[in-house]
């Protein structure tokens, strides 16, 4: 098993060699070699949300494009990866066993926080992968709840993305990828990486998550918190510490990634 929670970017444009993306391009492209080959990758989007955690359980889910405005070559993209069912049917089941709400969906399409960076890191689209959405009401103890129902499956061979970005300010991104300094989100990142790598304790690291607004430049760097989620449901998965395996530039703006095997 392998867990990684990552910045997807900005839609489509890491898959258009935006030059913005540049560092996270390169670090997505060598992602797979330096963790094992997955039979199974399970994907927590930020940009799917439900009332109920939904598993999607297609045998060869679509994709949309859930974005616009990109140039005609970003409508083009294609990821024709297989699903899981069987998978998503075995994650459904221990989300039940731990009072976790959820349902299957067969027709739900893959959305571009999972076939973007997907894209990059297995090109052949040969693994098959699922998506499990998160859940709209946001609360981060639910979504660490989520990711410690599905502690089984770290015995068996599968990948888990928490696809998300770990700043998300739209109004502060820079476009052509001008950066300044930025004190609140550094304080920000670097409270991220004190979390997720340095604590030992796990009901200290999910006190400080679920009142992650207290961190400083929290509501800065996410006004709304859908793209920091699908890090709780990493750390909810988790049994140890991350490693630190991205903190660079992405549209102008600091941002990490944190992996755990």
């Amino acid at each position: 098993m392998s867990i990684i929670y990552f910045s997807h970017g900005g839609g489509p444009l890491p898959i258009l060699d935006d030059p913005s993306h540049a560092k996270m391009i390169e670090f997505m492209k060598k992602l797979p070699s330096i963790i094992p080959r997955p039979e199974a990758i399970v994907v927590f989007s930020a940009h799917w949300e439900e009332n109920v955690v939904t598993l999607q359980s297609g045998l060869q889910p679509d994709i949309f494009y859930d974005y616009y405005g990109f140039p005609e070559a970003a409508y083009q993209i294609q990821y024709p990866c297989q699903g899981n069912p069987s998978l998503a049917a075995e994650a459904a089941k221990l989300l039940t066993q731990h009072g976790v709400q959820n349902r299957l969906d067969d027709s739900r399409p893959y959305d571009h926080g999972s076939y973007i960076p997907l894209k990059m890191m297995y090109p052949e689209a040969d693994i098959p992968v699922i998506q499990i959405s998160l859940h709209h009401n946001l609360q981060p103890q639910t979504h660490l709840d989520i990711g410690k129902a599905l502690r089984p499956l770290n015995a068996e061979n599968i990948l888990f993305i928490g696809s998300g970005f770990s700043f998300h300010n739209m109004m502060r991104f820079d476009f052509a990828g001008r950066t300044t300094e930025d004190p609140l989100n550094n304080q920000f990142q670097d409270s991220l990486i004190r979390l997720c790598c340095e604590e030992k304790d796990e009901a200290n690291l999910w006190r400080q998550f679920i009142n992650w607004q207290e961190i400083p430049g929290a509501r800065y760097c996410h006004p709304r918190e859908e793209h920091l989620l699908p890090l709780l449901v990493c750390a909810g998965l988790a049994t140890s510490q991350a490693e630190k395996v991205f903190d660079d530039y992405i549209l102008g703006k600091r941002a990490t990634a944190f992996s755990w095997r």
